[in-house]
């Protein structure tokens, strides 16, 4: 209960500070954008730094770890052939052991080389399918809709305007389900603002000068946009080459670069 009131006080003041000196008679408009991701389903390709840093990590294990009972085994084995060569030294064939390390081993090779991995390339990427979350399973996707601004349709990420009364975090978590449906579950990391944006309406706009856009993050979970918002998923690349360059910018401001 006590965790719950903190929460809902630093909405508050969040929303205060945000929105100070800000009310219905202003002339920009304020609005929530919500960017919602959906992070690497197979893990990416390892870059030049993390290879040698893996690689770093697999030496220092060797040189620090104990022997393991596969390589006790196989100097067991090796005792054991030098012991049978010589006829002077009697052996219990019984504690011989049948199925040596390098049985194992053999058996354990022959095996792999029959596995096959499954393909990372999926129906969604075959077909270029935008709109579902299975493709580039080894990228970040970003959920993105058409918005009409005058007569022009610019594609976004999901945004409305703040209501009286609301924070903007309400304000966000309302524009999720209205534009993208009851179905598709995300997660906000925060409670405030990861990133902003300013831009003028055009001239066939008035009464307001223009929109004042507070962004906050959010993690996919699970289902998906009704079929109505037209949403799609984009890769860091194809946002460049959809959003306009400024807003572009704003955006790749709070995302975690890729390196691959």
């Amino acid at each position: 209960m006590l965790y719950k009131t903190l929460i809902q006080a630093e909405l508050r003041i969040c929303s205060k500070i945000l929105l100070r000196g800000v009310s219905t008679t202003s002339s920009w408009d304020i609005v929530t954008g919500v960017c919602i991701e959906r992070l690497p389903v197979v893990t990416p390709p390892l870059n030049d730094i993390q290879k040698k840093y893996k690689d770093m990590l697999a030496t220092m294990e060797i040189e620090k770890s104990l022997k393991s009972a596969h390589e006790l085994r196989r100097e067991q084995d090796k005792i054991q052939a030098e012991l049978l060569k010589n006829d002077s030294i009697e052996v219990d064939m019984e504690v011989v052991s049948k199925n040596t390390a390098q049985d194992f081993e053999d058996a354990s090779n022959e095996e792999f080389a029959q596995f096959q991995f499954a393909s990372i390339t999926t129906e969604a990427d075959k077909k270029g399918d935008k709109s579902s979350t299975d493709r580039f399973l080894q990228r970040h996707l970003v959920l993105v809709m058409p918005h009409k601004l005058g007569k022009d349709i610019k594609t976004l990420l999901p945004q409305g305007l703040w209501k009286e009364g609301e924070t903007l975090r309400q304000t966000a978590e309302r524009i999720v389900k209205e534009q993208c449906g009851s179905e598709l579950k995300v997660q906000f990391l925060s409670n405030a603002p990861c990133g902003f944006y300013k831009y003028k309406y055009p001239c066939e706009i008035v009464g307001k000068l223009g929109a004042k856009v507070f962004f906050y993050y959010a993690n996919y979970k699970s289902g998906s946009a009704h079929s109505k918002s037209k949403a799609e998923w984009l890769t860091r690349n194809e946002l460049t080459e959809t959003f306009p360059e400024r807003y572009n910018k704003s955006v790749h401001d709070f995302l975690i670069e890729e390196t691959y």
